[in-house]
Formats: C-alpha cells, structure tokens, sequence
C-alpha cells in the first residue's frame, strides 16, 4: 500500500509540473501574450495532475474500474473546460474542445483496457483455459479493432466537426494533425502494444487501413488516400518491433 501511494504521488507531481511548463512554454505562444496569467498557469498544473494519476493501473474489478473513470473523466473535462474558457473558447467552441477531449479520453481509455484485457487473455492461456493461436491471429486482434474503428472513424468525424465549429478557413485539425501526428503515433503505439503481447498479427495495420478507407471519400478525396498509409504503416511497424522486443526478453518480463 505504502508503494502504491508513494507511485501515486510521484505520477501526479510529474503531471503537474509537466501541466505548469505547458502553461509557459505553450500557452504563452498560442495566446499571443509575455506569459500565462496565474490563473493559466494553476488550471494547466491542476490538469496535468489529474492527467498523471490517469497513468495508474486499473481497478480489479469491472464496478470499481467504471467508477473511477467516471470520475476522472468529470474532473479532467471539468478543468479542461475553465482552462479553454480562461483562454477565450466560448460557446460552440467549448463544445467542440470538449468533444475532441471525450474522443482522447475513449481512445486512450480503450487502448489501456485492451491491454488489460490481453493481459487476462494470456493469463487464462497459461493457465490452459482458452484455445491457441487463431489462424492469422484474428481472434487475437479483434479487441484492438475497436480501437482501430474509433481511431479511424470516430477521431476524423470529430475532428472535422471541430473545424467547423471553430470556422476554421484550413482544417487544420483534421487535415494536418490527424494525419500526420495523430494517426502515426496512436498507429504505431498500438501496434507496438499488440505485438509484445500477441506476435505479428497482420490483419491489423490491414484493418486500420480499411476502417479509414471510408473517411477518405466523406471528409476528403482520393488525393488524400495516402492517410490510410499514415496510419497502417506505423501499425505495421509497431506491430513488427513489439513482436521483436517479445522474442528479446523472457515472457515474465512482457
């Protein structure tokens, strides 16, 4: 118990004082001021708190886990919304940042719980409770698909709805930061994590690249098909490294 509150402690002070360098580094140039008012700078260490002690590891049961994500979820929007009102968000543009901030929270959210929830996958095959390997690993990669649909479907949704709202001349959201930053990095994490706990499963950089197949006709155009490539390669890759680093170090250690 002594250890779980000592990690809990340190999470949270790191968040905060990430939270605090945002509000000088960052904030100060997206406002366009000398530096963040107090106000700021208390709101932005409060949230990255908050979003430090989201790092700890999930509760043993289902109730418990649901209670306190509810939870953490209303106290993460909570702030997040005085902080985008303290730097002039109003109306339907706190509506969209805190929509675009529900989406990050599910799609971290279920990233973590897929984990956990391969972790008890290979618990229950250690312990001869569940069949082996499925043929290209399709069951294996099922749970990650969820979060490849809300990757790939949900986010760009969302994302151009947040241009919008914001009447944005470019979609800037949508156009640049989906494609090349959020795609890629949440592609390659998640394949990474699939890897070190399965092996290569194929059918999901494949996946990832269908699932964003139809965002490219409804939000854009065929010129914009190399997004689906943004997201399946790093799948791909992440899935590859992660079944390197399963073959490296001894299974009591993955």
């Amino acid at each position: 118990m002594e250890k779980f509150r000592w990690t809990w402690a340190v999470r949270v002070l790191v968040g905060g004082v990430l939270g605090f360098l945002f509000s000088i580094v960052l904030v100060s140039y997206i406002v366009g001021t000398r530096g963040p008012s107090p106000a700021t700078c208390l709101l932005c260490t409060a949230l990255g708190a908050v979003i430090g002690a989201a790092t700890l590891p999930f509760a043993d049961d289902g109730r418990a886990l649901l209670l306190r994500s509810a939870v953490h979820f209303g106290v993460t929007a909570t702030l997040f919304v005085l902080l985008a009102a303290q730097l002039g968000a109003r109306g339907g543009e706190l509506l969209a940042w805190l929509a675009i901030l529900a989406l990050v929270y599910a799609v971290i959210w279920l990233g973590r719980w897929v984990g956990w929830y391969v972790e008890v996958m290979q618990l229950r095959s250690l312990l001869g409770l569940s069949p082996g390997p499925s043929p290209l690993k399709w069951r294996e990669t099922l749970p990650y698909l969820a979060f490849a649909l809300l990757l790939c479907d949900g986010l760009p949704l969302l994302l151009r709805w947040a241009d919008h709202a914001v009447s944005a001349d470019v979609p800037v959201l949508s156009g640049l930061l989906l494609p090349y930053i959020l795609l890629p990095v949440a592609g390659f994490s998640s394949g990474l994590s699939l890897g070190k706990r399965q092996g290569v499963c194929p059918l999901y950089p494949v996946g990832c690249f269908l699932c964003y197949l139809p965002m490219v006709f409804l939000l854009f155009n065929s010129s914009a098909m190399f997004h689906c490539f943004m997201v399946a390669v790093p799948a791909l890759a992440g899935n590859v490294l992660g079944w390197l680093y399963r073959r490296a170090v001894p299974k009591e250690k993955t």
